[in-house]
C-alpha cells in the first residue's frame, strides 16, 4: 500500500548539547518519508528550492521514497534555524526563512492519485484541505497541525479535522486546540471536532490513542485511550523530526497491513515510538536514513518488554 505525504522538504541549522550542524536535510515530509520507508512504499509532495542538490534527493531515493511530486522551483529551500541548549524538549527558533515555501502549492501527480494512504503534514490548512479535496477515495487520511495554525488559522484548520480519520499532535496542541487543561477531556473536544481518533505524542513520555465514538473501520468500538510508551534513552542528539518520525512509523506499519484491527493500530502506536527513538539518536536524518530494519526489530521488541506488550 502507498502512502503519499504533503509538507515540506527542507534544511535546519541545529544547535544541541551534542554539536552543531549548518543546512542539514529536513521538513516534516522527509522525516515522515524515511521513517515510513521501512514499512511500505511512500511517495512525497513539496518544493525545494536550487540549493537542494542530487545528494539530498538521493537520501530519500535509496529508501525508494517516490520523490515525482517534489517541485523545483527558483529560489531556495525552507530553512529553519533551531537551538535546543536550553531544553531538549522545547525548541528555540532563532531565524525561518520561508523561501520557495512561501509559495507552495500542492500538485498531486496523476501517477499518485491511486494512493490508498494520505498524510497530510505540518503545512498551512488551506493547503491541507486542497489536497484532502483532490484524494476523495483514499482508505484513510492522517494529519498533524501546531500552535501557529492553531492559533491563527483555527477556522480554516476545523475544516481539515472534519476530513480526517485520526490526527497526530503533541499534547500542547492539544490542550491550546480544546481549551481543556484535563487530557481526557482535550481529546474528546478535539475529536468532536471530526477526527475519529487522536494520537497525543508525550515526547519523552511517549503517546496516547482515543478513539471516538464515530464509525471506524478497524478501531469501531474501543472506549478506552491506550498509552504507548517511549524508550529512555541515555542521550538525545537532536529531536527535531522526532515527532514527524513518529508519525511515519506510526502511519507506515498501519499500512503495511492488511487490515486495521485494534490490535494494529496500538502496535502502530509502538512502532511510531520506535521510529522516534531511534530518529533522535543522530543529527537530522542520518539515522533514518541508514538504518538497518534488523534495529527497528529489536528496538520494537524492546518495547515490548519494557511494557509487556503480548504478541
Amino acid at each position: 500500500m502507498s502512502i503519499l505525504v504533503v509538507g515540506s522538504v527542507a534544511f535546519d541549522s541545529i544547535e544541541t548539547p551534542s554539536g552543531k550542524r549548518e543546512k542539514i536535510l529536513g521538513g516534516a515530509a522527509t522525516h515522515f518519508a524515511l521513517a515510513a520507508s521501512y514499512f511500505t512504499d511512500v511517495r512525497v509532495i513539496g518544493v525545494v528550492g536550487e540549493d537542494f542538490g542530487p545528494e539530498h534527493e538521493g537520501v530519500l531515493t535509496r529508501r525508494k521514497i517516490d520523490t515525482r511530486g517534489i517541485e523545483r522551483a527558483d529560489g531556495k529551500c525552507f530553512h529553519w534555524t533551531g537551538s535546543y541548549l536550553n531544553d531538549l524538549n522545547s525548541a528555540e527558533t532563532l531565524q525561518t526563512d520561508l523561501n520557495v515555501f512561501a509559495t507552495f502549492a500542492p500538485k498531486i501527480p496523476a501517477e499518485f492519485l491511486d494512493s490508498e494512504y494520505l498524510f497530510l503534514a505540518n503545512i498551512d490548512p488551506v493547503l491541507q484541505a486542497r489536497v484532502r479535496a483532490q484524494m476523495p477515495k483514499v482508505k484513510m487520511v492522517c494529519g498533524d497541525t501546531m500552535n501557529y495554525w492553531i492559533g491563527s488559522h483555527l477556522e480554516n484548520l476545523k475544516k481539515v479535522l472534519a476530513e480526517l480519520d485520526v490526527l497526530l499532535i503533541n499534547d500542547g496542541e492539544a490542550r491550546m486546540l480544546s481549551g481543556e487543561s484535563n487530557a481526557l477531556r482535550a481529546a474528546e473536544k478535539v475529536m468532536a471536532m471530526g477526527p475519529k481518533a487522536l494520537v497525543v505524542k508525550h515526547g519523552e513520555y511517549g503517546a496516547t490513542g482515543y478513539f471516538s465514538n464515530k464509525a471506524f473501520d478497524g478501531v469501531a468500538g474501543l472506549k478506552w485511550p491506550f498509552r504507548a510508551p517511549a524508550l529512555p534513552l541515555a542521550e538525545v542528539v537532536d529531536p527535531t523530526g522526532a515527532g514527524d518520525s513518529f508519525a511515519g512509523g506510526f502511519y507506515g506499519y498501519i499500512a503495511s497491513q492488511s487490515k486495521l484491527t485494534p490490535a494494529v493500530f496500538r502496535t502502530a502506536m509502538f512502532y511510531g515510538g520506535v521510529m522516534g527513538s531511534l530518529a533522535v539518536e543522530q543529527f537530522g536524518t542520518e539515522r533514518l536514513a541508514e538504518l538497518d530494519p534488523k534495529e527497528i526489530a529489536e528496538r520494537f521488541q524492546i518495547f515490548r518488554e519494557i511494557s509487556h506488550l503480548e504478541a
